[in-house]
Protein backbone atom coordinates (compact mmCIF):
# COMPACT_ATOMS: atom_id res chain seq x y z
CA UNK A 1 0.00 0.00 0.00
CA UNK A 2 1.11 3.74 -0.29
CA UNK A 3 1.48 5.58 2.84
CA UNK A 4 2.15 9.90 2.80
CA UNK A 5 4.45 10.64 5.89
CA UNK A 6 6.11 13.63 6.68
CA UNK A 7 9.65 13.20 8.46
CA UNK A 8 8.08 13.93 11.76
CA UNK A 9 5.94 11.13 11.25
CA UNK A 10 8.28 8.54 10.02
CA UNK A 11 9.45 7.58 14.06
CA UNK A 12 5.42 6.34 14.20
CA UNK A 13 6.76 3.61 11.50
CA UNK A 14 10.19 2.14 12.43
CA UNK A 15 10.67 -0.77 10.13
CA UNK A 16 9.29 1.56 7.48
CA UNK A 17 11.62 4.28 7.97
CA UNK A 18 14.55 2.03 8.62
CA UNK A 19 14.07 0.29 5.26
CA UNK A 20 13.84 3.27 3.47
CA UNK A 21 17.00 4.64 4.51
CA UNK A 22 18.91 1.37 4.01
CA UNK A 23 17.39 1.03 0.61
CA UNK A 24 18.25 4.47 -0.41
CA UNK A 25 22.02 3.38 1.09
CA UNK A 26 22.18 0.04 -0.84
CA UNK A 27 20.40 1.90 -4.21
CA UNK A 28 22.54 5.34 -4.74
CA UNK A 29 25.77 4.12 -2.84
CA UNK A 30 26.15 0.02 -3.47
CA UNK A 31 24.30 -0.09 -6.65
CA UNK A 32 24.92 3.43 -8.66
CA UNK A 33 28.31 4.62 -6.90
CA UNK A 34 27.01 7.96 -6.03
CA UNK A 35 28.72 9.83 -3.69
CA UNK A 36 26.46 10.02 -0.64
CA UNK A 37 27.04 9.59 2.89
CA UNK A 38 25.92 6.53 4.94
CA UNK A 39 25.57 6.70 8.80
CA UNK A 40 26.42 4.25 11.29
CA UNK A 41 22.71 2.42 11.09
CA UNK A 42 23.23 1.89 7.08
CA UNK A 43 21.05 4.94 6.52
CA UNK A 44 21.29 7.49 3.68
CA UNK A 45 20.11 10.44 4.92
CA UNK A 46 21.12 14.24 3.47
CA UNK A 47 20.02 17.52 4.42
CA UNK A 48 17.01 18.12 2.95
CA UNK A 49 15.69 15.27 4.71
CA UNK A 50 16.06 17.30 7.48
CA UNK A 51 13.47 20.21 6.20
CA UNK A 52 10.50 17.54 6.88
CA UNK A 53 9.50 16.93 3.24
CA UNK A 54 6.87 14.61 2.45
CA UNK A 55 7.68 11.13 1.74
CA UNK A 56 5.25 8.99 -0.88
CA UNK A 57 6.52 5.51 0.45
CA UNK A 58 5.52 1.58 -0.50
CA UNK A 59 4.71 -0.22 2.06
CA UNK A 60 5.55 -4.05 1.75
CA UNK A 61 2.83 -6.48 3.35
CA UNK A 62 5.69 -7.00 6.33
CA UNK A 63 5.86 -3.49 6.98
CA UNK A 64 8.91 -2.77 4.85
CA UNK A 65 9.87 -0.42 2.42
CA UNK A 66 9.61 -1.35 -1.56
CA UNK A 67 9.80 1.81 -2.84
CA UNK A 68 9.69 6.01 -2.25
CA UNK A 69 10.21 9.65 -3.50
CA UNK A 70 10.83 12.59 -1.37
CA UNK A 71 8.76 15.87 -2.14
CA UNK A 72 9.87 19.58 -1.04
CA UNK A 73 7.90 22.46 -2.20
CA UNK A 74 10.36 24.88 -4.33
CA UNK A 75 9.36 28.13 -2.36
CA UNK A 76 11.87 26.71 -0.13
CA UNK A 77 15.16 25.08 0.03
CA UNK A 78 15.88 22.18 -2.65
CA UNK A 79 18.25 19.97 -4.05
CA UNK A 80 17.59 21.73 -7.75
CA UNK A 81 18.06 25.24 -6.73
CA UNK A 82 20.99 24.66 -4.44
CA UNK A 83 22.87 22.07 -6.73
CA UNK A 84 21.87 21.92 -10.12
CA UNK A 85 21.08 25.43 -11.20
CA UNK A 86 24.03 24.78 -14.19
CA UNK A 87 21.78 22.51 -15.56
CA UNK A 88 18.71 25.19 -16.25
CA UNK A 89 21.68 27.84 -17.21
CA UNK A 90 21.93 29.60 -14.04
CA UNK A 91 18.27 29.66 -13.05
CA UNK A 92 16.45 28.31 -10.75
CA UNK A 93 12.71 26.58 -10.37
CA UNK A 94 10.49 28.77 -7.77
CA UNK A 95 6.79 28.55 -7.66
CA UNK A 96 4.07 27.42 -5.29
CA UNK A 97 2.81 25.69 -8.16
CA UNK A 98 5.83 22.93 -8.75
CA UNK A 99 7.46 20.73 -5.76
CA UNK A 100 10.78 19.26 -6.32
CA UNK A 101 10.85 15.19 -5.95
CA UNK A 102 14.01 13.65 -5.61
CA UNK A 103 15.43 10.33 -3.89
CA UNK A 104 13.40 8.12 -5.88
CA UNK A 105 14.36 4.44 -4.80
CA UNK A 106 13.16 1.14 -5.23
CA UNK A 107 14.10 -1.90 -2.81
CA UNK A 108 16.06 -4.58 -4.51
CA UNK A 109 13.79 -6.94 -5.77
CA UNK A 110 10.49 -4.42 -5.66
CA UNK A 111 7.89 -5.56 -8.00
CA UNK A 112 7.08 -3.68 -11.13
CA UNK A 113 4.26 -2.43 -10.16
CA UNK A 114 5.90 -0.10 -7.17
CA UNK A 115 7.30 2.55 -9.55
CA UNK A 116 3.94 3.12 -11.24
CA UNK A 117 2.18 3.24 -8.13
CA UNK A 118 4.55 5.60 -7.06
CA UNK A 119 3.70 7.82 -9.68
CA UNK A 120 -0.09 7.07 -9.42
CA UNK A 121 0.78 8.80 -5.60
CA UNK A 122 2.52 11.58 -7.37
CA UNK A 123 -0.17 12.16 -9.29
CA UNK A 124 -2.61 12.20 -6.29
CA UNK A 125 -0.85 14.79 -4.62
CA UNK A 126 -0.97 17.38 -7.91
CA UNK A 127 -4.60 16.80 -8.07
CA UNK A 128 -5.43 17.68 -4.27
CA UNK A 129 -2.56 19.94 -3.74
CA UNK A 130 -3.12 21.92 -6.98
CA UNK A 131 0.27 21.04 -8.16
CA UNK A 132 0.85 21.87 -11.63
CA UNK A 133 4.11 20.01 -11.93
CA UNK A 134 6.77 18.24 -10.54
CA UNK A 135 10.41 19.31 -10.79
CA UNK A 136 13.39 16.41 -10.62
CA UNK A 137 17.10 15.30 -11.50
CA UNK A 138 17.47 12.44 -13.26
CA UNK A 139 20.13 9.96 -14.91
CA UNK A 140 20.05 8.32 -18.37
CA UNK A 141 19.28 4.99 -17.15
CA UNK A 142 15.62 6.69 -15.72
CA UNK A 143 14.39 7.69 -19.07
CA UNK A 144 13.45 3.83 -20.07
CA UNK A 145 11.50 3.88 -16.43
CA UNK A 146 9.61 6.57 -16.97
CA UNK A 147 8.83 5.52 -20.20
CA UNK A 148 7.97 2.17 -19.31
CA UNK A 149 5.28 3.42 -16.52
CA UNK A 150 3.76 6.14 -18.76
CA UNK A 151 5.09 8.85 -17.10
CA UNK A 152 7.68 10.99 -19.33
CA UNK A 153 9.34 14.37 -17.73
CA UNK A 154 9.76 17.51 -20.35
CA UNK A 155 13.35 17.98 -20.25
CA UNK A 156 14.61 21.47 -19.20
CA UNK A 157 18.27 21.48 -19.41
CA UNK A 158 20.98 18.23 -19.15
CA UNK A 159 24.48 17.95 -18.75
CA UNK A 160 27.03 15.26 -19.77
CA UNK A 161 26.50 11.57 -21.80
CA UNK A 162 25.58 8.49 -22.47
CA UNK A 163 25.47 6.79 -19.28
CA UNK A 164 26.30 10.04 -17.52
CA UNK A 165 23.67 11.95 -18.50
CA UNK A 166 22.15 14.31 -15.78
CA UNK A 167 18.90 16.06 -16.59
CA UNK A 168 16.62 18.46 -14.55
CA UNK A 169 12.57 17.39 -16.10
CA UNK A 170 9.48 18.68 -15.21
CA UNK A 171 6.23 16.31 -15.14
CA UNK A 172 2.52 16.82 -15.62
CA UNK A 173 -0.24 14.41 -14.78
CA UNK A 174 -2.99 14.70 -17.12
CA UNK A 175 -6.14 12.09 -17.04
CA UNK A 176 -4.74 10.22 -20.05
CA UNK A 177 -1.50 9.63 -18.12
CA UNK A 178 -3.30 8.75 -14.76
CA UNK A 179 -5.02 6.16 -16.36
CA UNK A 180 -2.04 4.69 -18.14
CA UNK A 181 0.24 4.53 -15.10
CA UNK A 182 -2.93 3.09 -13.27
CA UNK A 183 -2.96 0.09 -15.38
CA UNK A 184 0.59 -0.33 -14.76
CA UNK A 185 0.42 -0.26 -10.94
CA UNK A 186 -2.48 -2.69 -11.11
CA UNK A 187 -4.70 -0.59 -9.30
CA UNK A 188 -7.85 1.65 -9.09
CA UNK A 189 -8.14 5.29 -9.25
CA UNK A 190 -10.43 4.19 -6.60
CA UNK A 191 -8.08 2.39 -4.41
CA UNK A 192 -5.42 5.09 -4.94
CA UNK A 193 -7.41 7.92 -4.00
CA UNK A 194 -8.78 5.74 -0.66
CA UNK A 195 -4.85 5.87 0.50
CA UNK A 196 -4.73 9.22 -0.31
CA UNK A 197 -7.88 10.34 2.15
CA UNK A 198 -6.36 8.22 4.34
CA UNK A 199 -3.24 10.27 5.07
CA UNK A 200 -4.52 13.98 4.27
CA UNK A 201 -8.56 13.64 4.65
CA UNK A 202 -11.06 14.43 1.86
CA UNK A 203 -10.26 18.08 1.24
CA UNK A 204 -7.70 19.64 -1.07
CA UNK A 205 -5.97 22.34 1.14
CA UNK A 206 -2.47 22.21 0.33
CA UNK A 207 -0.61 21.21 3.39
CA UNK A 208 2.52 23.53 3.03
CA UNK A 209 2.87 24.30 6.24
CA UNK A 210 4.01 20.85 6.98
CA UNK A 211 7.16 21.77 4.86
CA UNK A 212 10.13 23.41 5.64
Amino acid sequence: MIRYLYADQLDQHPTLRDSMFRDRADQFKTRLGWDVDIDEDGFERDQYDALNPLYVIWENADGSHGGSMRFLPTTGRTMINEHFTDILGGGTITSPLIWECTRFCLSRGAQSKVAAALMLAGGEMMQNFDVAHFAGVFDARMVRIYRLIGSSPEVLGSTGNGRDKISVGLWEFTPDAQAKVAAKAGLSLELSRLWFNRAFGTTSEQPLAQAG
